[in-house]
């Protein structure tokens, strides 16, 4: 179920639902006959309403879980984001005992936090449940993180002196890392209710990696840069400008997006390598050069 039709899925027998997450009535009949559920839908970003991210965030995922529920479905892995603990500190080798921070600074990772605990709340003898937390997921046919560093190539100042290691993670192994959760519920469902993070293992320098992605793009390296401090200055005064006067376009920087710049924030992957068996299929070289291959692809189409 998503709000597009992708003719890719099509040729693959692929059968796909057009709806709306946050209407009941249409998630309720996209579940019927349904075994299994990846909830894999969001409002992502960093600006906008709160009310649209609560409704797609916080009310869809309630109406998952009210389907599945009614529709005697076993078992259901919710996708989440390891923003929901990010509290604007460095975040170095965490695991899921991490709170989730008294204050957040934007919308998305406050509703995605507020949707885990409705994931949590579940009874297990109900309904089995996984929360994954993949962190910066990129790869071909990305239309979120690889867009927009390659739209803001000419305007991207690094944040802060560049030496934050973080962790991503490539969609394949996002994606492996799905089906192992449900599988390994039907093998262990003890399991049940558990969080876990998922990455490519290994964290980077995140600035050498948006370097790497516009490279793949065929394009120069980020050479600027500013501190954190004014950086995070520069994004609180634009968030009051734009709610003051109702600004409807995303701000270049919040104060959200300049922590997230200039901070580490990787995650220990102890639990999901030992409970779901999870190991990184394809590394980053691998993924970057076949990114790039994509990228050229789609430059001649």
């Amino acid at each position: 179920m998503s709000r597009r039709f992708y003719p890719e899925l099509s040729s693959l027998g692929v059968e796909q639902i057009q709806g709306d997450i946050g209407d009941r009535v249409a998630v309720d009949k996209a579940c019927q006959g349904v075994d299994l559920v990846f909830h894999v839908a969001a409002k992502p970003g960093i600006w906008g309403h709160y009310s649209d991210y609560f409704k797609t965030n916080v009310s869809g995922t309630r109406n998952v879980i009210d389907a599945c529920l009614n529709h005697n479905i076993s078992k259901l892995v919710y996708t989440s984001s390891p923003s929901v603990i990010f509290d604007g500190t460095n975040m170095e080798g965490v695991d899921e005992s991490v709170p989730y921070p008294k204050r957040f600074h934007a919308y998305y990772p406050q509703t995605k936090a507020l949707a885990e605990q409705c994931i949590k709340a579940i009874r297990h003898d109900r309904l089995m449940t996984i929360i994954l937390r993949p962190h910066l997921i990129w790869g071909p046919r990305d239309n979120h993180l690889i867009p927009r560093i390659i739209a803001g190539a000419k305007k991207l100042v690094r944040v802060g002196n560049g030496k934050n290691r973080v962790d991503t993670i490539y969609i394949d192994n996002a994606a492996e890392a799905h089906i192992l959760a449900a599988d390994k519920l039907d093998e262990n469902p003890d399991l049940s209710g558990n969080i876990y993070f998922i990455s490519q293992g290994e964290p980077v320098f995140l600035w050498d990696m948006i370097n790497d992605i516009l490279k793949a793009a065929g394009l120069a390296p980020v050479k600027h840069s500013i501190p954190r401090w004014v950086a995070w200055m520069i994004g609180a005064l634009l968030e009051l400008v734009y709610k003051t006067f109702h600004v409807k376009n995303e701000p270049r920087m919040t104060r959200f997006i300049a922590d997230e710049l200039a901070t580490a924030h990787w995650f220990d992957m102890t639990a999901a390598r030992k409970d779901l068996g999870y190991t990184p299929k394809v590394t980053t070289e691998e993924g970057l050069k076949r990114l790039e291959k994509w990228l050229r692809n789609k430059a001649v189409l």
